[in-house]
C-alpha cells in the first residue's frame, strides 16, 4: 500500500490545492479530515465531495460540535480562560480537537504523516504540531504552505491548472477564523493599528450602538455547567448557540486587541466572542458568591495560566492535565442562577442566588439583624497590622 498522509481540510483554497500537490510531490494517497466545530458555512457533505474531487482517496468528516462545546469549551468557562485578560480563546480551543481527530485518522487508515495548511507566523502550526505529538509521537507532520513557500498566487495557479471544483476569484479581505464559542478576524486594512474596525468586519454580533430595547435573562448553572437558561434546560452547546444569537443581537462580545503572539510577534485581532464572553461573565459573577477567598484568589491565578497553556498549544500537557483537575474540583459548589441583562454591547448581572453561597444577608447587613461581632474587629486589626508596626518601628530607628 502506498504512502499515507492525513490533511486538516477546510474546504478552501489552500488545503484543496494540498491533496493534489502531496500527492503528486510525494506519491502519497491523501486522506482529508474536515471537522465541525460550529464554524458554518458549507455542510459537511459539500466539503467531501470537493475533497474527493480534487483527488483525496477518502475525505473523513466529523461532527464534533457536542464533543467542543462539552470538553473544550466548557473546561474554558470553568477555568473562566481569558488570554491576556481578554481574549477567551476562540481559536486555540479548537486545534487540539481538530489535532485528535486527524491523529485518529491516522491510526485508522494506515497514515505515517499528518499535513496542515498553516503558515510560519501564527500560533496554529504550534497547536496542531504539539497535539499530534503529544497523541502520537511517532507520526511525521508536513506543512506546504510554510515549509514550501506556498503563496495564494501559487495556489490559484495550482488549481486553475488541474481544473479543480473551488472559486479561485473568492477573496475576502480579512484572514477568518470561526467555530461555535467565537470568531476571529485579522490581516487586510487591520493590519494598521490605527485603523478603526468598520461594520462589515463583524458577523456574530450586531452595532452596539444602535437603540434596542434590553434583553433579559437568567442562567442556571450545576457544578460550573450551564444547564437552563431561563428555565429552559440547555446543554453546553445549545447554551453558547442560544447566548450567541441573544448576546450577539445586543452587540456583546466584540474585543479589538494587540495580542502577543507565541512565536514572539504582536498581532492585531478583532474577535467576537458573545456567547463565550456573556457565559465567562455569568460563571465568575456565580463563583464570587460560592467560592471561599483563598480558593478564589489562587484560581485566578490557575485560569490564568491554564489559558496561557493553552494558547501555547499545550492542551495535551503534564501542567495542563493537573491544572483540569483543580479547575474541575473547585466547581463542586458552583451552582445557581445569574440574572443577566444584554443591551449596548455589555453583559450586566443584575441578580445572583445559590443555595451553596457563602454570602451571609445578616453578617452583610448595616442595618437591623446584623450579626456579626463588630467587637471582634479591633484586636484583629491590631494583629493584621503587627508585622508592618514592628517593620515601621525599626525603618525609624534608622
Amino acid at each position: 500500500m502506498s504512502e499515507r498522509v492525513v490533511l486538516a481540510y477546510s474546504g478552501g483554497l489552500d488545503t484543496s490545492v494540498a491533496i493534489g500537490w502531496i500527492a503528486e510531490e510525494t506519491g502519497a494517497e491523501v486522506i482529508a479530515v474536515a471537522v465541525d466545530v460550529g464554524q458554518g458555512g458549507e455542510d459537511l457533505d459539500t466539503v467531501r465531495k470537493r475533497a474527493l474531487e480534487c483527488g483525496a482517496v477518502e475525505a473523513v468528516v466529523a461532527d464534533a460540535r457536542e464533543e467542543y462545546a462539552s470538553q473544550y469549551c466548557l473546561p474554558a468557562l470553568q477555568a473562566n480562560a481569558l488570554y491576556m485578560d481578554r481574549y477567551p480563546l476562540v481559536s486555540a480551543l479548537s486545534r487540539p480537537l481538530i489535532a485528535k481527530h486527524l491523529t485518529d485518522a491516522a491510526k485508522e487508515h494506515g497514515a505515517t504523516t499528518v499535513s496542515h495548511g498553516c503558515t510560519g507566523k501564527g500560533n496554529d502550526q504550534v497547536r496542531f504540531e504539539v497535539g499530534i505529538g503529544a497523541l502520537d509521537p511517532e507520526l511525521k507532520v508536513m506543512a506546504p504552505v510554510r515549509d514550501f513557500a506556498w503563496t495564494r498566487e501559487k495556489a490559484i495557479s495550482w488549481a486553475e491548472g488541474r481544473g479543480l471544483p473551488i472559486d479561485v476569484n473568492k477573496k475576502s479581505p480579512y484572514s477568518i477564523d470561526q467555530n461555535v464559542w467565537g470568531r476571529a478576524v485579522e490581516t487586510g486594512f487591520l493590519e494598521d493599528i490605527w485603523n478603526a474596525p468598520v461594520e462589515d468586519v463583524y458577523s456574530y454580533t450586531a452595532d452596539p450602538a444602535v437603540p434596542r430595547d434590553a434583553d433579559e435573562l437568567v442562567i442556571t448553572f450545576d457544578k460550573g455547567v450551564p444547564v437552563a437558561i431561563d428555565g429552559e434546560t440547555v446543554t453546553m452547546l445549545q447554551a453558547i448557540e442560544q447566548l450567541n444569537r441573544r448576546a450577539g443581537a445586543q452587540g456583546v462580545g466584540r474585543l479589538d486587541m494587540v495580542e502577543d503572539r507565541l512565536v514572539g510577534i504582536k498581532s492585531r485581532e478583532i474577535y467576537e466572542a458573545p456567547g463565550a464572553l456573556a457565559l465567562i461573565n455569568a460563571h465568575q459573577e456565580l463563583e464570587d458568591v460560592t467560592l471561599e477567598r483563598d480558593l478564589a484568589r489562587f484560581k485566578r491565578t490557575v485560569g490564568q495560566r491554564w489559558g496561557e497553556l493553552v494558547y501555547d498549544g499545550l492542551w495535551f500537557s503534564p501542567l495542563k492535565k493537573s491544572l483540569d483537575a483543580f479547575v474541575a474540583d473547585s466547581q463542586q459548589h458552583v451552582s445557581g442562577d445569574i440574572r443577566m441583562t444584554l443591551q449596548g454591547g455589555r453583559a450586566v448581572v443584575t441578580g445572583r442566588h445559590s443555595e451553596q453561597s457563602l454570602y451571609d444577608f445578616n453578617l452583610a447587613t448595616y442595618d437591623e439583624g446584623d450579626t456579626f461581632d463588630q467587637g471582634m474587629a479591633k484586636g484583629f486589626v491590631q494583629l493584621w497590622g503587627l508585622p508592618s508596626k514592628i517593620a515601621a518601628k525599626r525603618e525609624q530607628r534608622g
